[in-house]
C-alpha cells in the first residue's frame, strides 16, 4: 500500500518555533497584576503535625496570603497526594505551607516566619525496613505498608513440575536505582482566577492537563467544567509532569482563590528535585529452570518497587512489570509476583518505560547467567528460547501478530559482529571475553558487547481502561484544525497525528493546525503515557477522518454524479472511479478487457445537462470541495473516539489477553572500559525496533537517538541519592546526565512489519527506544571483564572493585581484534 504523507520524512510541525525561540512556556508567562507563590517544606521525612502558626507570616510587607491545609475549600486530598500536608508528613518534599507575595522573596519571606509544631516518627528509609514486622504505618490502615492494588500476580502452568524437570536451577537477585526525570524546563503554573473567583484557569507544562483540572477542581470544590487547564509549550517530561504539576497548580489555585488575582510558582531544580516523581527502585529475585538442551522450563520471580511516601501510578506500572518480568522468551511455567511497598523517601512514578528497564535489566541479566551455567552462547540461548509467531506469553495471550524477534537479534548480533567466527562471544567460564586492549597495548583497556531484548504492551492494556479522542474541524478556507485529547510533549505527536489526519483526508499536511491541549475544548482521552501517542490517539484521529470523508464524498458524489462510495481521494483533489457508469462499474479493468466494454465506459463518462452544454465533471478539488460543502451547509467537524477493545486478566492467575499489540526489540552495545579509573565508554548501540510503520522516519529516529542516551545514563551514571530521605544530589551540578560526548554512534534498524491495529499499524516506540538499552550496555560491560553486574548504575567505583577481581586476558586474547 502506498501513501502520500505517512512515510514521510517531513520537518516537525512544531520545530521551527522552537529552534528560532518563539516557543512559549509557562514561565514565560505574566499577566498584570501577577502573585508569586512560594512553598515550606517539612523538616521531617516522617512525623505528625501538631500544630501551625501562620500569625507572624501573615505580617510581612508584600504578602497577601499564607496557607495551610486548614485553609483549603474543597478536598485535601487529590488521588492520595496532599497539595498541603494535613495530620501528618511523609517526606521530605511534603508541603506544609504556601504564600503569595507581590515577588518571591516576599513569599519565601514570610513562610521562614511560620511555626510548624512536629511530633517525629520513626522513619522507613528501605522496602525492606518497610516490611519488617512491627514497622510503623506510614499510611494509617495500609498493613505492612504494601500499597493498596500494587499486588500483581502471574500464574502459569505447574512451577513446581517446571523446576523438577530441570537440570540446572540458578537464584539471582538484581537491583535497580532510583532516578531523576532531568527535564530541561521545571514545573510552572500560572493560575488566573475569574472576577467573581467562581471558576479557574490554569497555564501549565503539564502531560496530563486533564488530570490537573480534577487536582484543581478538588481541592477548590469546583465542578470540573469550572476549571480549565491550557497546555503551555512542554519543556520535557518523561512521565514527570503529573503528579507534581498536579499538586503545584493546585496550590497556585489555592493562594489565587484566596487573592482574587493571578498566582504563578514555577520550581528552582532543588525543588523539582524534591518535590517530582522518580524512576522507582527495584529489588528483583528471580528463580530460573533450565534444560540441559538450552530450554527454560520454569521461571519464578518476586519483584519488589520502592513506591516511597504516595502512591502514583504503582498499581499501574507494577502490572506492566508483572506481565514483562519474563521477557520475550517461551516458557511454560511461570509464577511472578510484584509488590509496591510505601517509604518515607520521594515518591515514585511513571517514567519513560514505564518499570520495563528495570525489569528488562534484570532478565536480560538472568538471559546471560543461564547461558553461562549451560555453556551456551548467549545469543544462541534466546534464539532458542525466544517469542515467535503463535507464541503464548506468560499471561497465556498468543501472539497472532508478525514476531520478527528473532530476525532482529540476528541483525543486530551480526551488526555488532558478535559472531562465533568473529570470537568476539563472552566466556561462559565467567573469564572476560576475548577483547584487545586499546589500539596502545594498553592492557587496562577492555572491550565488550551486548545484548538485550523485550517485547512491549501498546497502550495501557488490562492495567487500565484504555481510550482517547480527537477532533478534526475544516474551516472554510480549508485550513484544518486538529485537537487531541493526548498532548505534545515533545516527543513528536503533532507531527505524527497530523501527518495521519493529511493521510485519511487526502490533504497536505501545511494545511493542518495542531491545537495544544484545553481541557475546556476536547473530551478526557487519558494520560499521554504508554507509548499510546500515536497507537492510540492516530486510532483517533482516524476516526475523526472517517466521519469528515463520509460527508466531503457524500458532497463531491452529488457534484460529480455518482455515489459516494464511488469517489476516491488522491492528492487533494476527490475524483469519481473512472470505470463508474451511471450507476454501474464496467467490468472493464484499468486496460479495458474488452473493446466493447472500454467503448461503452467512455460513452457513458460523458452526460449533458439538461440545457445539453456541459460535460460531467470527473473531480472536483479540496478547496472547491469545502466551499460546496458550506453552500450545502454540511458539518465539517467531527469527533473521533477509539479505544481498542476488551483486554482482560484474571486477577488472581494473571491470565489472559494483555495487551491489544506488541512491539519487539533487541538493542546490542559495544564498550571499552578502563580498568584502572573504572570509566565505560559506550562506543556503539545497534537498535533494533519493530515499528510497525514509521509515521515519520525522522521523528521514529530521534525516539531512538534520545532512548540510547537516557538509557545509557541509567545504565552508568544516573542515581538520585539520599541520606535520611533528604536528596544528596540537589541540583545539576552534582547529579550525572550523560552529554553530548557521550552519546555514542547508534544505528537504527526499523523493522516496518505491519500487521497491528495501531494507524496504518504503527506501533509504541517511545518507551522501548529506552527500556533495552541500559541492559544491553550492562551486559557489554559484564562480557567486557568477565564480572556479572547485578546492580545499577555500574559507576567507575563498582568498575574499578570489579576489575581488580577480574582474570587477566591472555595472549590469545590480546590477538582477538574487535574494530573501534
Amino acid at each position: 500500500m502506498s501513501f502520500s504523507v505517512v512515510g514521510t520524512r517531513i520537518p516537525r510541525v512544531d520545530g521551527r518555533d522552537k529552534v528560532r525561540g518563539k516557543a512559549v512556556f509557562a514561565a514565560d508567562l505574566f499577566v498584570p497584576g501577577m502573585l508569586w507563590g512560594a512553598v515550606l517544606y517539612s523538616e521531617f521525612p516522617h512525623a505528625k503535625i501538631l500544630r501551625v502558626d501562620k500569625e507572624e507570616a501573615l505580617k510581612t510587607p508584600g504578602v497577601y496570603a499564607v496557607l495551610t491545609a486548614d485553609d483549603v475549600p474543597g478536598q485535601c486530598d487529590w488521588m492520595g497526594f496532599p497539595p498541603l500536608a494535613h495530620g501528618k508528613v511523609r517526606f521530605l518534599g511534603d508541603v506544609v505551607a504556601v504564600a503569595a507575595g507581590e515577588n518571591m522573596e516576599a513569599a519565601r519571606l514570610a513562610l521562614r516566619k511560620v511555626k510548624v509544631q512536629y511530633e517525629p516518627l520513626k522513619p522507613l528509609f528501605s522496602p525492606e525496613e518497610a516490611l519488617a514486622p512491627g514497622a510503623p504505618e506510614i499510611h494509617e490502615g495500609c498493613k505492612g505498608n504494601i500499597i493498596p492494588m500494587s499486588h500483581h500476580k502471574i500464574r502459569k502452568g505447574d512451577i513446581t513440575a517446571g523446576f523438577a524437570a530441570a537440570d540446572v536451577i540458578l537464584e539471582r537477585e538484581y537491583r535497580t536505582q532510583r532516578v531523576e526525570h532531568s527535564y530541561l524546563e521545571t514545573e510552572a503554573v500560572l493560575a488566573v482566577p475569574d472576577g467573581s473567583n467562581e471558576s479557574m484557569t490554569v497555564y501549565t507544562c503539564a502531560q496530563y492537563p486533564f488530570s490537573t483540572r480534577r487536582a484543581v477542581a478538588e481541592v477548590l470544590g469546583l465542578p470540573y467544567a469550572k476549571v480549565r487547564v491550557v497546555q503551555t509549550t512542554v519543556g520535557g517530561t518523561f512521565g514527570g509532569k503529573e503528579e507534581v504539576i498536579g499538586m503545584l497548580a493546585a496550590r497556585a489555585a489555592l493562594l489565587a482563590a484566596a487573592t482574587g488575582r493571578p498566582v504563578k510558582m514555577v520550581n528552582t531544580r532543588e525543588d523539582s528535585f524534591i518535590q517530582s516523581s522518580k524512576r522507582h527502585p527495584f529489588i528483583m529475585r528471580y528463580k530460573i529452570g533450565l534444560s540441559k538442551t538450552g530450554r527454560i522450563t520454569a521461571l519464578e520471580a518476586e519483584l519488589i518497587c520502592d513506591g516511597g511516601a504516595y502512591n502514583a501510578r504503582a498499581k499501574n506500572m507494577n502490572w506492566r512489570a508483572s506481565v514483562h518480568a519474563t521477557g520475550p522468551y517461551e516458557i511454560e511455567n511461570v509464577k511472578v509476583d510484584v509488590y509496591g511497598v510505601y517509604t518515607n523517601n520521594v515518591y515514585g512514578g511513571a517514567m519513560r518505560g514505564y518499570s520495563s528497564p528495570q525489569v528488562i535489566f534484570a532478565h536480560e541479566t538472568l538471559m546471560d547467567e543461564a547461558a553461562a551455567a549451560l555453556s551456551m552462547d548467549p545469543v544462541e540461548f534466546r534464539l532458542k528460547n525466544c517469542f515467535r509467531g503463535g507464541s503464548v506469553t506468560a499471561t497465556g495471550q498468543v501472539l497472532k501478530e508478525v514476531v520478527p524477534l528473532r530476525e532482529l537479534i540476528s541483525k543486530v548480533n551480526g551488526e555488532l559482529g558478535r559472531d562465533r567466527e568473529a570470537g568476539n562471544l563472552p566466556n561462559s567460564d565467567g573469564a572476560p571475553g576475548p577483547f584487545v586492549q586499546g589500539s596502545q597495548g594498553d592492557e587496562h583497556i577492555r572491550f565488550g558487547t551486548g545484548l538485550a531484548c523485550c517485547f512491549r504492551g501498546c497502550g495501557l492494556g488490562a492495567e487500565y481502561a484504555d481510550a482517547t479522542g480527537a477532533m478534526i474541524t475544516i474551516q472554510r478556507d480549508g485550513s484544518v484544525y486538529l485537537a487531541s485529547s493526548l498532548s505534545e510533549v515533545g516527543q513528536g505527536l503533532k507531527t505524527a497525528l497530523s501527518q495521519i489526519a493529511a493521510e485519511a483526508l487526502g490533504i497536505r499536511v501545511d494545511r493542518i493546525v495542531f491545537a495544544d491541549t484545553d481541557t475546556s475544548f476536547i473530551q478526557d482521552g487519558g494520560s499521554t503515557v504508554a507509548s499510546r501517542g500515536t497507537y492510540i490517539g492516530g486510532r483517533a484521529v482516524l476516526a475523526a477522518a472517517k466521519t469528515l470523508l463520509e460527508s466531503l464524498k457524500g458532497v463531491a458524489g452529488e457534484v460529480l454524479g455518482c455515489p459516494a462510495d464511488q469517489v476516491e481521494v488522491r492528492k487533494e483533489e476527490f475524483i469519481r472511479r473512472p470505470y463508474y457508469c451511471d450507476g454501474a462499474e464496467s467490468t472493464g479493468g484499468p486496460s479495458g478487457s474488452s473493446e466493447r466494454s472500454g467503448e461503452r465506459s467512455s460513452e457513458r463518462s460523458i452526460q449533458r445537462s439538461s440545457e445539453g452544454s456541459s460535460e460531467r465533471r470527473s473531480s472536483i478539488r479540496f478547496d472547491e470541495l469545502i466551499t460546496e460543502c458550506a453552500k450545502r451547509g454540511v458539518n465539517l467537524s467531527a469527533v473521533g473516539w477509539f479505544s481498542p477493545g476488551p483486554v482482560v486478566v484474571d486477577r488472581e492467575t494473571g491470565q489472559g489477553n494483555a495487551y491489544p499489540d506488541y512491539s519487539f526489540g533487541c538493542v546490542g552495545a559495544k564498550v571499552a572500559v578502563d580498568t584502572r579509573t573504572g570509566r565505560v565508554r559506550v562506543l556503539e548501540v545497534v537498535a533494533g525496533h519493530d515499528v510497525g510503520r514509521a509515521i515519520n522516519p525522522d521523528c521514529v529516529e530521534g525516539q531512538v537517538y534520545g532512548g540510547v542516551a537516557m538509557g545509557s545514563g541509567f545504565a552508568l551514571m544516573e542515581n538520585f541519592r539520599t541520606k535520611d530521605g533528604r536528596p544528596i544530589d540537589a541540583n545539576l551540578d552534582t547529579y550525572l546526565l550523560p552529554t553530548s560526548l557521550d552519546v555514542p554512534d547508534v544505528k537504527g534498524i526499523l523493522f516496518e512489519t505491519g500487521g497491528s491495529d495501531g494507524p496504518y499499524t504503527a506501533k509504541s516506540l517511545a518507551e522501548p527506544a529506552t527500556e533495552m538499552v541500559g541492559a544491553a550496555i550492562a551486559r557489554a560491560v559484564s562480557n567486557a571483564l568477565g564480572v556479572t553486574f547485578r546492580e545499577l548504575p555500574i559507576t567507575p567505583e563498582r568498575v574499578v572493585a570489579a576489575a581488580s577481581d577480574c582474570p587477566k586476558p591472555t595472549d590469545a586474547t590480546k590477538e582477538a581484534r574487535l574494530q573501534t
